[in-house]
């Protein structure tokens, strides 16, 4: 598919970077039998890379969530130290390299409300996630967390941190479309290619009417462009 072979083009340095258009998720699961979730995971697999990490990127606001295509019964199953820890590590990882953040600052959000609030709400918080914020720390991340997400977004909150890593897409996702819509930037961590997309869906609803905002497709674009300069300057 034209997925897997610009893949092809990237991972042979015939391209510089990939930006894709969105996917309609469901027409491709039922109607050509899409084994993935959604872009992300077929790109980590198709570069075996190992774990890829979705951030979505403006001028107000990085997020990262740490589970994204599930559904939000499955996320404290799925929601590990181990998946934690390696989502953090790629984030600060590339933050550095792909975006120049010589040290990178990271919020970390709790799962529950008020981040369980001292384990009345939930006890992810007190059982693992405090204890692996600690060790991180003295590991020389700049972390601060687990925090309570609805307290995270306002502007003297965002001023704080250069990332914020959510636990689940919309944890992540409605703070970035609300401040941001027109200009946010899906960009894949963790492969081995730079990788962006709008972020935003298909918009089937308003096809063919030459009403579509542009402006997101424009900004991954050119992000992409950004991000392959830095790289070949490297």
């Amino acid at each position: 598919d034209v997925i897997a072979k610009c893949v092809d083009l990237v991972m042979s340095g015939a391209a510089s970077g990939l930006c894709t258009a969105p996917i309609h998720k469901e027409a491709l699961k039922h109607g050509a039998d899409f084994g993935y979730p959604g872009h992300t995971e077929y790109l980590q697999a198709l570069a075996k890379s190992g774990q890829a990490v979705m951030m979505l990127a403006s001028d107000a606001l990085r997020v990262v969530p740490t589970t994204i295509h599930i559904a939000i019964e499955d996320v404290p199953k799925a929601l590990t130290p181990a998946l934690l820890r390696d989502t953090i590590t790629i984030t600060h990882a590339e933050l550095k390299s792909r975006f120049g953040i010589n040290n990178p600052r990271i919020a970390v959000a709790g799962l529950n409300p008020h981040a369980g609030e001292g384990g009345t709400m939930g006890s992810q918080e007190v059982d693992w996630m405090k204890g692996e914020m600690d060790k991180m720390r003295t590991e020389g991340f700049d972390i601060v967390g687990p925090l309570p997400a609805d307290t995270m977004f306002h502007a003297a909150a965002r001023a704080r941190y250069d990332v914020a890593v959510c636990m689940y897409h919309d944890q992540a996702l409605i703070p970035i479309k609300t401040l941001d819509f027109d200009r946010g930037v899906n960009v894949t961590l963790g492969l081995p290619f730079i990788r962006t997309s709008p972020d935003h869906g298909t918009a089937f609803d308003i096809a063919g009417q030459g009403i579509a905002n542009p402006t997101s497709m424009i900004e991954a674009l050119k992000l992409a462009y950004q991000l392959a300069q830095k790289q070949a300057a490297s």
